[in-house]
């Protein structure tokens, strides 16, 4: 997906149209942004529910992550505006699921 490298939007912080710049969201691994994501065994005794004694019925089996499952091809990709007046930087609400977006001359994948 091609974007341009600056855009003339709204700034909410000088409640002003602006000309904006456009960049991305540093990529991360999904263990260092969801540490303790549903099913995961350090969230279950991070709960509590694992100690005692046996393993009450329900430990014994695979957790939830464990399951292979349909990957995803694409990532949601979050675009940034830089406001060029008031240096402030605002996100848009839902990112863009692309395998890559260009910025004028850089590619983020």
């Amino acid at each position: 997906m091609k974007l341009p490298k600056e855009v003339k939007r709204y700034c909410p912080y000088c409640k002003q149209h602006t000309a904006q710049a456009l960049s991305t969201q540093k990529q991360r691994s999904r263990s260092s942004t969801h540490p303790l994501s549903r099913g995961g065994k350090s969230r279950v005794e991070a709960r509590g529910f694992r100690v005692g004694y046996g393993n009450q019925g329900r430990y014994s089996k695979k957790g939830v992550k464990d399951y292979k499952m349909k990957t995803k091809i694409t990532k949601r990709i979050p675009i940034l505006y830089k406001c060029k007046i008031c240096n402030k930087t605002k996100g848009i609400k839902k990112a863009i699921r692309s395998s890559r977006i260009e910025i004028g001359e850089k590619i983020s994948r």
